[in-house]
């Protein structure tokens, strides 16, 4: 039979073979223990470049965590509010019917403006979030606070702020200021009197409850105030309106779902927008670094799968002698580079499995024991210790990297050595 020839009868149970010859020829011994060593070292390079994927990707996603744990605190499950940014009447009733719906537990009106507050000489534009009593059931707005006294919105006519730490640091206050806040907002539709500028605004006072709340985060802890509904209405002049919604749900809910089901039953007029969304710009930058990283990584791994080639042309040089055998019983070129290709994807799909193992042992004990901590100096961040969290969607995501990886570096390079080396 000449070479390179095609018998249908010993090549109809062909397909099934290719894969255990390239089997075989990565686990059996070569003539030259060099192909052997190159093999192996082509394996921890994927392996190395798996494993560099599944830690960084993992430390991003541990710092998105922190982050959102960070909110979680004062940013509810989901927020309802207009899609003009205007405010609406706490009693439309779009809004009723979203406060009878089954899967809401706490349901909050909130009121937001700015506001100029003063004190002792020193002021400063801020947020005034004027929220319903019922907030400290919305989170754990209690493990954020700072002082000696305790959360409270008002108490009979006595209207309390709860002042962010770095804006009272700012203001030059304690945790306990015995003067009263002066606050300070626009009337609605009204030009500022430059005989009597004062008169053009609306002013109240806001008492000290003694405490002053950390989120770790400068958007609020150096702008926001958190207060009552009604002072807040009364200071904006937007008595029964509110300009957002925040909802708890109930613990068997799922938020992505009801979100869904909420956006759909409220139309056009209203956003709601889960704790990501709520914090879109900072979680935006985030995913973007993320990616970022992730395109750099397959760019690491694809020069690491250009080893396996070297690997693969000696390999096509030891086996020579095998390779007329199997073209006398019928193999096809076409075949025998499908071979080799499998050959190079198992090396690939070898490394990845180890260097999978690899980041995930290497990620639990970072998450243990924090062998990589942020800084020397002990209490300078949130966290001693670099956060991680393997979500196995990125696990997917880089099996899938490695393998397209994979292909791509061995399809066309086998196809031309084979023409080289084996003709």
């Amino acid at each position: 039979m000449e070479a390179g020839s095609s018998s249908p009868l010993l090549v109809r149970g062909w397909g099934r073979l290719e894969l255990f010859i390239a089997r075989r020829y990565l686990l059996a011994k070569k003539s030259h223990h060099a192909i052997n060593i190159i093999s192996g070292i082509s394996v921890l390079g994927v392996a190395v470049a798996t494993m560099a994927m599944v830690v960084t990707l993992s430390v991003f996603n541990g710092f998105q965590d922190l982050v959102a744990d960070l909110f979680t605190a004062f940013d509810p499950e989901l927020r309802v509010s207009p899609r003009n940014g205007q405010t609406v009447s706490d009693r439309d009733s779009a809004l009723l019917l979203l406060k009878a719906n089954s899967a809401v537990e706490v349901y909050t009106p909130v009121l937001e403006g700015q506001a100029l507050v003063v004190q002792d000489g020193r002021q400063q534009v801020v947020t005034i979030r004027g929220v319903a009593d019922n907030i400290t059931q919305q989170g754990h707005i209690e493990e954020i606070l700072y002082g000696d006294g305790s959360f409270c919105l008002h108490a009979d006519v006595l209207e309390y702020g709860v002042l962010g730490i770095q804006l009272a640091q700012q203001l030059g206050l304690p945790a306990f200021f015995e003067n009263p806040l002066q606050v300070y907002a626009p009337k609605q539709g009204e030009r500022v009197n430059i005989g009597n500028p004062l008169s053009s605004f609306n002013h109240d006072e806001l008492q000290s409850p003694g405490v002053v709340f950390m989120v770790r985060q400068a958007k609020y802890d150096a702008h926001y105030i958190l207060t009552s509904l009604r002072f807040s209405q009364r200071l904006f002049d937007r008595e029964g309106r509110v300009s957002a919604i925040d909802l708890k749900l109930k613990p068997e809910a799922e938020v992505a779902k009801v979100k869904q089901q909420l956006q759909a039953q409220l139309g056009e007029r209203f956003k709601v927008e889960d704790r990501y969304e709520q914090q879109n710009d900072i979680f935006r930058v985030m995913r973007i670094e993320k990616f970022i990283s992730y395109l750099f990584l397959s760019f690491i791994l694809l020069v690491a799968c250009f080893n396996i080639i070297g690997s693969l042309s000696m390999l096509m040089i030891d086996k020579r002698q095998d390779i007329q055998t199997l073209r006398s019983l019928g193999a096809t070129d076409s075949q025998l580079c499908t071979v080799f290709r499998l050959e190079g994807l198992i090396i690939s799909l070898a490394g990845a499995l180890l260097g999978l193992v690899l980041g995930a042992v290497l990620c639990w004990i970072q998450q243990e024991y924090g062998l990589v901590s942020m800084g020397d100096t002990e209490g300078s961040f949130i966290v001693e210790a670099y956060p991680v969290s393997v979500y196995l969607t990125d696990i997917l995501l880089i099996l899938a990297t490695v393998i397209a990886v994979g292909c791509l570096a061995i399809w066309l390079p086998v196809k031309y050595l084979a023409g080289k080396i084996l003709d």
